[in-house]
């Protein structure tokens, strides 16, 4: 169900930009040889190949299609859900040249350094936009609840909503009236291994997404935007 939503919705930002769409092929859930399915994806010749899975199947997914020289070929390969820890594990001879959008790179200014330094210092591994995302978010509740003055969730969730949310993690964020925290996002591309400069320097950004638009805007049936 997960891959397929993100095929679908992939899909429909690909086509409403004048793309097209020439094609999709489906392994069984953590098929361990992917061979004939990435060949398939290079047979079809589209400019880019959206893998539509998360970890640990996107994993196997880019590291056969490095196998099978893909991006060397002339084509792109684009992760719609790839972590920093997938890219660790597969190494950047496998990883280069991958696209993928994330909400957090550890290396991206001073304030994202210094909370991963913190983090690094205690798990021994640059955080993920997981990781990130759930301490601002704890911290934006803990805040709000102080702000408040009590811990009644309708007045805390009242306090959080009209909180702007920038901190180390979140860059014009806000939580909407649906309660999606709408924030900006990155583009960015896996380095080559002569691009890498120091640990856990693997991602080069391409261009930032502004958060109205990666979200998109609220669903008019959602019950909390009716109200």
């Amino acid at each position: 169900a997960f891959g397929h939503s993100l095929e679908r919705d992939a899909a429909g930002v690909v086509t409403a930009n004048g793309g097209k769409v020439v094609g999709a092929v489906r392994p069984p859930f953590a098929t361990p040889d992917l061979s004939s399915f990435i060949l398939q994806a290079q047979a079809s010749k589209a400019k880019i190949i959206g893998i539509a899975a998360g970890p640990p199947n996107n994993m196997n997914e880019i590291k056969t299609a490095a196998e099978f020289g893909l991006l060397k070929g002339g084509q792109q390969m684009a992760a719609l859900l790839a972590l920093i820890t997938d890219i660790h594990s597969l190494g950047l001879p496998a990883a280069q040249g991958l696209l993928l959008t994330t909400s957090f790179y550890w290396d991206m200014d001073d304030k994202t350094r210094e909370w991963s330094k913190r983090y690094f210092a205690k798990m021994n591994r640059m955080p993920t936009m997981w990781q990130a995302g759930v301490y601002s978010a704890v911290t934006h509740y803990l805040n709000a609840v102080r702000a408040a003055g009590s811990d009644d969730p309708l007045a805390v969730a009242a306090k959080m909503r009209e909180t702007p949310v920038e901190d180390f993690f979140a860059r014009n964020g806000r939580l909407r009236a649906d309660n999606l925290m709408v924030h900006d996002l990155v583009l960015a591309q896996v380095k080559s291994p002569d691009e890498s400069k120091y640990p856990w320097d693997y991602y080069k950004i391409l261009a930032t997404i502004k958060g109205e638009d990666a979200f998109g805007p609220p669903d008019p049936a959602c019950p909390l935007i009716k109200r």
